[in-house]
């Protein structure tokens, strides 16, 4: 399946300031110089202070996404809170598109065949006449483009990114490989924002919390004493590796003490004992990596 960006990023520059940082190995990138200064802030919110894989348990947890075609039909969805950095009033999204459970309530819509992208936050089907759908806010992204949302917009992500390029997804593990940098949250965030994100979601202006589309990855001496403890043909090892080349980015604010979260599609074939490795994990084991784009900030 494809990611907004498709296109590898040079391994030893810092990650991009556009879609294609998704798909950037990182693991040579050279590490900001705050990045201690970070990881300390971070550690300094207490509550969780370890990987948490936020999916698992028979595909209750994590976030569904559903499949169409090039000729899905299209429907009305009325945005109800975010209109004006909202992105579709008309989008195919089917009247059985799986929601997400809890309060975010995300749908996320694949189209294949158009290779488009298309996201809800506080996604609700109404029915009716025509099968319309309502949501707080909506996004839509091309597949085959690296373009950035307008600065200062939000999607159905509090960055502004899109949600699916940063899923776990049960397939790309079972076959091996997870290509792209993954979706995580903290339980508190800056009042910033670095490229490819485009929106903050804080009143908090502190230096050393984490800003929007900060990106983090495993340190490699941490990564090549410890990758043994994950065994061959894991779910783990293969997430392990991950956190190493392609790391993480601060994509949303979590619950409280919901410090590195991160996020996978529902699935039915994780298995939770194999995942729960990845909770030994600390978060003291990452650093940050530089960014292309400077941090933007009213602060």
């Amino acid at each position: 399946m494809s990611h907004p960006s498709r296109f590898q990023g040079i391994l030893y520059g810092p990650s991009a300031a556009n879609q294609s940082a998704w798909n950037q190995d990182v693991s040579k990138a050279p590490i900001d110089s705050r990045s201690r200064a970070y990881i300390k802030g971070i550690t300094r919110l207490g509550g969780n202070q370890a990987v948490h894989p936020d999916f698992g348990g028979n595909g209750r947890y994590g976030i569904p996404y559903t499949k169409v075609g090039a000729h899905q039909p299209r429907i009305r969805v009325r945005v109800t809170a975010y209109p004006g950095e909202s992105d579709f009033g008309r989008a195919p999204i089917p009247p059985d598109a799986r929601v997400e459970r809890g309060s975010d309530r995300h749908v996320i819509v694949l189209q294949r065949g158009r290779c488009n992208l298309f996201e809800m936050f506080g996604a609700r089907y109404v029915g009716g006449h025509g099968h319309r759908w309502n949501a707080a806010s909506t996004a839509k992204f091309d597949l085959h483009s690296t373009k950035l949302r307008h600065g200062g917009w939000t999607s159905a992500d509090a960055a502004g990114l899109p949600i699916l390029p940063g899923l776990v997804r049960y397939g790309e593990v079972k076959h091996g490989d997870v290509r792209h940098a993954i979706r995580t949250t903290f339980a508190e965030t800056r009042k910033a924002y670095i490229y490819p994100a485009t929106h903050y979601a804080s009143d908090q202006c502190a230096r050393d919390l984490p800003p929007m589309g900060l990106r983090m990855r495993l340190s490699e001496r941490y990564y090549e004493n410890n990758l043994h403890r994950f065994p061959k043909g894991s779910q783990s090892r293969v997430i392990f590796t991950a956190l190493y080349r392609y790391g993480i980015i601060n994509a949303d604010n979590g619950a409280t003490g919901s410090n590195w979260f991160i996020t996978g599609a529902s699935s039915k074939g994780w298995r939770d004992g194999d995942l729960n490795r990845l909770k030994s994990v600390p978060g003291t084991a990452f650093v940050v990596v530089e960014s292309q784009a400077s941090i933007t900030t009213p602060c």
